[in-house]
């Protein structure tokens, strides 16, 4: 069966699309099947990026290594059609959900394999996780950390093996470092208390506001005629290549 990633928080405005992007191109760029779906069925941020990619590469001629992009089905369970049209084909699954409690992103965290949650450097988002008092003690899992919870004890009583949930710190900035160390130190302590990894995630670039209009990634730039890079686009693909390893997803080595 192919493995199932999930990329989830209940907040938007995190990096979901642009992370869910760049994991399954840079998953198809190093030989595997990989296909997605984009389970926000209003803004379909994800489904447009791919969308973007094929129309970019068909206009341009070019042979760039892409995601397969599913389609969800009719009825109460659109999703279990779509798994079943893309595990015939694929080694990995992506499922971006949308930025709010929906019953399809209840269903895809059931079935997470890898559980990606992106969120952005501040206790605005580090309240989703976690309730904190105001002397900055954690007091408890929150909203979201109750969802994965429940999806953990499905899982377990389904006998479907452990969620593997990696917490990823985007847009990490050069300032403000009481507030990252803050950050920091109450996402470590939240983490062994309620069972995730924590990873560095992707600073915030202008490069990434570029590259949705032509569905491209980082890895695509020396493809599309960028013959040198500058340092933020250099720094910004190590991002991307300590994620991967970091993932430790199945049979993936890093090769980029």
């Amino acid at each position: 069966m192919a493995h199932i990633i999930v990329v989830g928080n209940e907040k938007g405005g995190s990096g979901k699309s642009t992370t869910s992007m760049h994991v399954v191109t840079a998953l198809a760029r190093m030989g595997h099947k990989v296909g997605g779906l984009d389970l926000d069925v209003r803004q379909r941020s994800f489904g447009r990026y791919l969308e973007n990619r094929m129309a970019f590469i068909q206009r341009e001629g070019l042979d760039l290594p892409t995601p397969m992009l599913g389609e969800l089905g009719e009825g109460s369970d659109p999703l279990t059609p779509a798994l079943h049209a893309l595990e015939a084909e694929c080694d990995f699954i992506l499922l971006d959900c949308p930025g709010s409690h929906t019953k399809l992103s209840q269903m895809a965290h059931t079935l997470a394999d890898s559980l990606i949650t992106p969120m952005n450097d501040s206790f605005v988002d580090f309240d989703l996780l976690a309730r904190m008092s105001p002397e900055g003690k954690v007091l408890g899992p929150s909203i979201y950390a109750e969802m994965v919870w429940a999806a953990r004890q499905m899982r377990a009583e389904a006998g479907a093996g452990a969620i593997d949930w990696i917490v990823l710190r985007n847009r990490l900035g050069t300032q403000a470092m009481h507030n990252k160390r803050k950050v920091g130190g109450a996402l470590t302590t939240l983490s062994k208390r309620i069972g995730f990894r924590v990873t560095a995630g992707f600073s915030e670039r202008v490069i990434f506001r570029e590259l949705f209009p032509r569905g491209l990634t980082l890895l695509d730039l020396k493809e599309i005629g960028t013959e040198s890079l500058n340092m933020s686009n250099i720094a910004a693909r190590q991002e991307l290549r300590d994620l991967i390893a970091t993932l430790a997803l199945p049979g993936v080595s890093v090769s980029f």
